[in-house]
């Protein structure tokens, strides 16, 4: 690693960090919209695929105002993540649990990169790099709304159909017999009441934030 003796050495630092994690990405997205059974949640990963590949050619930009070359140094962070994610896919024995895993390995990739994002768009602005900061705050924008379409996506039915899925496992297996079958219907009419408040308080908070 190089010497980081500034703000500015390490913001360098850090824009090849997550030029490299961005590549990454583009290899990732593709095989997890393959394996995704909604189809909702295959549109999200190749929209998510098309956004990431404008973000490259953000941080691009950022590289030639700098007058660095457009290249990034191994982002361990990143490649941790997707492990890890690729390791709680291959343990999903169905299709609902799969695209459950999956937002949950994506929406810690998501975090990772508004972390990440929001941190040098704050070195930037900082240092006095104004058209720097604001091509990095565009992206930051962008893994934020990102972060909030698989929320939705969870909520409103992949998270309900994977412990629905669950919920018929058991019941085949005739464990509990119908007692189980009448706690399981209680327990996704809980689910699907839950969902729907929290879809509630989502769209409360929305419209509290445009009016102001």
């Amino acid at each position: 690693m190089a010497t980081v003796d500034s703000l500015h050495a390490l913001l360098e630092e850090e824009l090849k960090d997550i030029y490299d994690a961005e590549k990454q990405l583009t290899k990732a997205l593709p095989k997890l919209a393959k394996k995704a059974s909604s189809p909702d949640l295959k549109q999200g990963f190749e929209a998510h695929l098309r956004q990431t590949e404008a973000q490259i050619d953000r941080l691009e930009q950022v590289f030639e105002q700098l007058e660095m070359p457009a290249k990034g140094k191994p982002c361990k962070g990143m490649k941790n993540l997707i492990a890890e994610g690729d390791e709680m896919i291959g343990e999903a024995e169905d299709d609902d649990t799969r695209d459950a895993v999956m937002i949950a390995a994506a929406q810690k990739v998501e975090h990772y990169e508004i972390a990440a994002y929001g941190t040098i768009c704050t070195w930037a602005q900082l240092l006095g790099m104004n058209e720097v900061a604001s091509l990095l705050e565009e992206s930051l924008d962008e893994e934020k709304e990102t972060d909030q379409k698989l929320t939705s996506l969870a909520e409103s039915h992949i998270n309900l159909e994977a412990a629905d899925q669950g919920d018929e496992e058991e019941q085949m297996s005739g464990r509990g017999g119908a007692s189980r079958a009448r706690k399981s219907s209680t327990a996704r009419g809980a689910r699907q009441q839950a969902a729907a408040r929290g879809a509630r308080s989502n769209r409360g908070r929305n419209r509290s934030r445009r009016s102001r």
